[in-house]
This record gives C-alpha cells, structure tokens and sequence, in this order.
C-alpha cells in the first residue's frame, strides 16, 4: 500500500517548525507531518546553563504571539506543571533557557503529527508530491515541503578540524569538565554565548585554578541593544522593507545592525564585571579580556593550541598559548545535502542561498516549500527571532490555506521605515 499523501511535511523540529505544528494541529482540513532525527526535543543543549534565560519574554513562545487561546502556550505549560504562580512571583519576562526547552518538549509530546528518531536524507519529486525519505527507509509523501532544519555551528576557517578541546560553543555543557581539568582555557566570541561560556568558567574557576581569556573581534564588549524604537525593527513591517533593497544594500545594512540581535544581555555584561570585582577585593582573577583582536590562525602542539592573533586596531601580530579552546563563533544557515534531488526547484541566490520570497516560500512555483530561520540575508537579523516565529507561521498558514487563520499584523511600528507614500506624493504636487 502507498504512503499517504499529506498536505505538509515539515523537516526539522525546531522552536520555528515546533510551533508550526502547534498551530497547524487544530486546522482540520490540513494534515501535516513533521520529522525529527533526534529522539527527543532538546534545543542547543551544549548552552543550557543552570541561569540562561532567553533574550525575548514568555509571550514570544510557541504560539501566543498568533493565538493567545493556544493550549500549547507558555502559560499553560506553566499551569499545567503547576509553575504559574512561581513565574508570576518572580516577576521576570524571561524564561530560563532550560525552563523554555522543557516547555518544548512539554508541547512537541501533544502532538499526533510529530515523529521524532526520523532523520531525512532524500527529497525527490514523482512530479504531483514530495518523496522525503528517512534514516529507517520509510517514505513520507506530502504536497508541500517546510525546512526547519535551523542553522549549523560555524567555526573559522583556521580553526576547522583540530580536535581534542577546542570545541564549538555548542558543545560547552558535554565538555565542560575537561575543560575546568586543564590549566588554560581560551573563549573566542563576541555574543551571548562568548559572554555565558566566559561567565560560567570565570564563576568556576577559583575552584578548577585555570588561566582564562576571552578574546573578541569587536572593538567592545558590545551590549545588546534593547530600546523600545530598536525593538520595533522586530516587526511585520521592516522586514517587509528590508527585502526592498537590492543585495548590495542589504548586505551592510545587515552587517551594520549586529548589536541588535548578536550583542551580550546588559545583564551578562553586568554580572561578569560584578564577578570580576568581587574577586578582586581579595585578589585580581587569573584572567585576561581582549578586544579589537581577530583570531587568525591555530597550531597545534603537545601542551595544547598556539592561537596566532591580530589586534585590528593597533595592527600588530602576537600570539597566545592555550590548553583548551572554546569558538563561540555563531551558527550559520545551508541548504541541506538532502535536497540535492530537488535543487532545480529551489529558488536560490548567487551564493547557493534560499532566495525567500515575502511570504517566505523558496520553490520555483512560490507555493510548494518554505524555510524557517533561513531567510535572514533577504529577510532581516528578524530570521532567528523568536518572537516572530508565531507572524512567520501565520503567513506560512495564510499562504497554503488562502485564508488568514490566524490575523496577519501589517503595522506595529509607530515609527516610518523607508520614504511614506505620502511625502512622495507631497514630492509629486509640489513639483
């Protein structure tokens, strides 16, 4: 007998696809699937420290931002297990990293569509339907496509392939006890994750006796910036300008607004410098902070690894031993291998990346395979947020059921982005 055709097949389980299906489960005329390799939910796992909370508050969960009513909320999980008077107590917007993925894996265990241990490697197509085969050489036919396969750890060209420890951030927690064994331990970044990795390993170390450093290439620890104005780039509306100029201008302008979603918390920053301090009323810590200072190369030799360093500002050339290396270099999004069969149906740009379309579609036909989380060179540093996952799936929704199940906001910013039509037109009767 043959494989059911369904209507959607989402492949990956992030909190993008994740929610995605929450809010596809109650749509009766819809039948969706989505496959997962791992056996459970766990998002980053390596970075899920005790005192990690998420960048953005409780209401940029799964679902809220579309459907208040959602029973997969994050309000209802914490009703559910009885922690909604504790959160209240608390008095703070911003679940702990740990507390957001137990919320996860709380949703992904309601739902039928879900299949977890199903990792994909091969997308064809018969020419009506999507053939998405998987590692136990099952079969999953379905009429449309949503890649949810999030983005992948980068590590700088220099520092590929070194072994023993010098390890990505994403591998921090499974490390962490070899790297407090050893007598030195280097982090390289510039982001959270650089700050958490630094904080964590600085709060440990009177007990573990190690030299600890923290390089980056920013000319600053660079906070992140969190005004009300910024945040109102995080709407329905940049994005939809910030996919008006061509890629030459989108290019810098992205590179431009780092600080607002790859800068540290103002909190992190804070409580390294508390920490500092309060080690320093007894004696300075054992710990070097350098900015302007790009890594530029990695040897390795018995004792450990020699990072060759170059300090951008005053441009000079030095190098720094270390026994362990901790590359806190971000994540980066790619096509994945799978879809090699189906690559004449994709719509890409001249670097080999999705070229997204407004409503988030990257097939040739714009109506047949969306991407979550893998738009942000056409889209804007939104791509990664959480908190537009809910208005990314509600268009996603829209688009292949032509009707807005869930309201679609067009305007949330008090401020203007781009030339109003109407000083143009102001423009055009004064000339």
């Amino acid at each position: 007998m043959s494989a059911p055709v369904h209507d959607l097949i989402g492949i990956g389980l992030g909190p993008f696809n994740l929610g995605l299906a929450c809010l596809a489960e109650p749509i009766d005329e819809l039948d969706c699937v989505f496959l997962e390799a791992r056996e459970q939910f766990d998002w980053h796992p390596g970075m899920l420290l005790d005192e990690a909370t998420l960048q953005v508050p409780f209401l940029a969960d799964l679902v809220t931002l579309a459907d208040p009513t959602s029973p997969y909320s994050f309000l209802n999980f914490l009703k559910q297990t009885g922690r909604i008077y504790p959160f209240y107590i608390r008095e703070n917007f911003l679940p702990h990293r740990r507390e957001y993925n137990q919320y996860c894996q709380w949703a992904a265990e309601q739902l039928a569509s879900v299949r977890f241990g199903q990792a994909a490697t091969r997308v064809e197509h018969d020419g009506t339907s999507y053939l998405v085969s998987v590692a136990s050489g099952q079969v999953f036919r379905g009429r449309r496509l949503v890649l949810g396969t999030g983005t992948t750890p980068f590590l700088p060209e220099c520092a590929r392939g070194l072994g023993g420890l010098a390890i990505h951030s994403a591998d921090y927690l499974a490390r962490r006890d070899e790297l407090r064994a050893t007598k030195a331990i280097t982090v390289v970044g510039s982001g959270q994750s650089a700050a958490e990795v630094y904080l964590d390993l600085l709060i440990a170390q009177p007990a573990h006796d190690y030299q600890l450093t923290w390089i980056t290439r920013s000319p600053r620890f660079f906070p992140m910036e969190y005004t009300k104005l910024t945040l109102e780039l995080t709407s329905p509306e940049y994005t939809r300008y910030f996919q008006g100029p061509p890629e030459a201008t989108r290019g810098p302008l992205l590179r431009s607004q780092q600080s607002l979603y790859k800068g540290i918390s103002s909190a992190t920053v804070d409580a390294i410098h508390d920490a500092l301090y309060t080690r320093s009323v007894t004696e300075p810590a054992a710990t070097t902070l350098l900015t302007a200072t790009e890594l530029t190369g990695v040897g390795r030799h018995p004792g450990g690894y020699r990072l060759a360093l170059h300090h951008t500002e005053q441009q000079q050339d030095f190098d720094l031993d270390t026994e362990a290396l901790v590359l806190a270099t971000g994540y980066r999004a790619a096509v994945p291998s799978f879809l090699e069969p189906v690559r004449d149906r994709l719509r890409l740009d001249r670097q080999g990346r999705y070229l997204a379309s407004p409503t988030y579609s990257v097939d040739r036909a714009d109506r047949e395979i969306w991407v979550q989380n893998g738009e942000e060179h056409t889209h804007g540093f939104v791509a990664p947020d959480l908190g537009m996952g809910a208005y990314r799936n509600s268009v996603i929704l829209a688009t292949i059921l032509g009707r807005e199940v869930y309201p679609i906001e067009r305007r949330v910013a008090f401020q203007e982005f781009g030339v109003p039509e109407r000083l143009l037109e102001t423009k055009e009767l004064a000339g």
